[in-house]
Parts: C-alpha cells; structure tokens; sequence
C-alpha cells in the first residue's frame, strides 16, 4: 500500500468538478457507452494505482490527492472565502500479488497506446480520469465500492500465469 495524503473535502469538490466536466457533455450528448471510454479507461488506471506500493504508478496516486487538496483549498477559498476542512475517512482498495502486478502493467501499457492513438480532447478526458480515479479512491466509500478490483487483477494475474504455465487452462 502506497502511503497517499487523505482526501480532504475540497479536495473531493476539484475530484468532483473535473469528474463533472467530463460527464455532462456525454448525459447532454448522445449518452453513446464508447463515449466513456476514454475517461473510464483513465479512471480504472488511476484506481489501480492507488494499489501500487511503488512505482511511478504508486507515486503518482500518492501525489494526486495532495494536488486535489492544495487546488480544492485554493479553488474554495477563492470562490467562497470559506477555509478548507479536515481529511475526509480513508479507505484502502487493497493489495497486489506479483500476477495482479503484471495485470495492471499491461493495462498501463494498454492505457498508454491509447493515450499516444487519442486526440487532444480524449486525452483530456483520460487524464481527468486517471486523476479522479487516484483521488477519489483513497476515500472509504469509493475503495469500498471498488474492493473486489484487486482480487479480480490478481486472479487475472493467475489465471495468466496458469495459461503460460500450461495447467490446462486452454
């Protein structure tokens, strides 16, 4: 587990607001599920990372919450004049074995080609994904939500090992 700064609740509003931005030009459009992808493909990133003990990955969603905390301190101070608030409950996704770890390596390289295939505004959705999903999964709801995503790298990972293996997976 990656030491991450708790999520404050200004910070949560930056997290909520770019989770906004990129969410209602899709329920104001044509609600097409592939116009997600993009951000959904950076937020399952970000998610995954907060798994990560280390690594740019795990350094990364170490980072990303203290960025959201410093710019929703400024952003509600600035708008509202009102001081920021104390961290918000934390939660913890859980753990990788060394199979989940090479799951979410190729999902970093699968997320990265198509970062490098993606036009300028997928790219902003991706990232603005990959940071909602750093943030927003170091609070005790979110990781609650989402506490079955590391057994389900890790059993990929196995099941991945089995196949190459030959434990008569295929």
């Amino acid at each position: 587990m990656n030491i991450a700064t708790s999520l404050t609740l200004t910070g949560l509003a930056i997290s909520a607001a770019i989770f906004w931005l990129n969410f209602r030009p899709w329920w104001k459009g044509s609600r097409e599920p592939k116009a997600l992808i993009p951000f959904g493909s950076g937020f399952a990133l970000g998610a995954v990372a907060t798994v990560c003990t280390g690594g740019l990955l795990g350094w990364l969603a170490g980072c990303s919450a203290g960025v959201a905390n410093s710019a929703g301190e400024r952003g509600v101070r600035a708008v509202t004049g009102a001081a920021g608030s104390g961290a918000l409950a934390r939660g913890d996704l859980g753990q990788l074995t060394p199979e989940g770890a090479v799951i979410v390596f190729l999902m970093t390289v699968g997320v990265f080609l198509a970062w490098k295939a993606a036009g300028k505004q997928d790219k902003k959705r991706m990232a603005g994904g990959g940071f909602c999903g750093a943030t927003l999964c170091v609070t005790a709801g979110v990781a609650s939500l989402l506490n079955w995503l590391p057994g389900s790298l890790n059993t990929a990972g196995e099941q991945l090992r089995a196949a190459v293996e030959g434990a008569g997976i295929l």
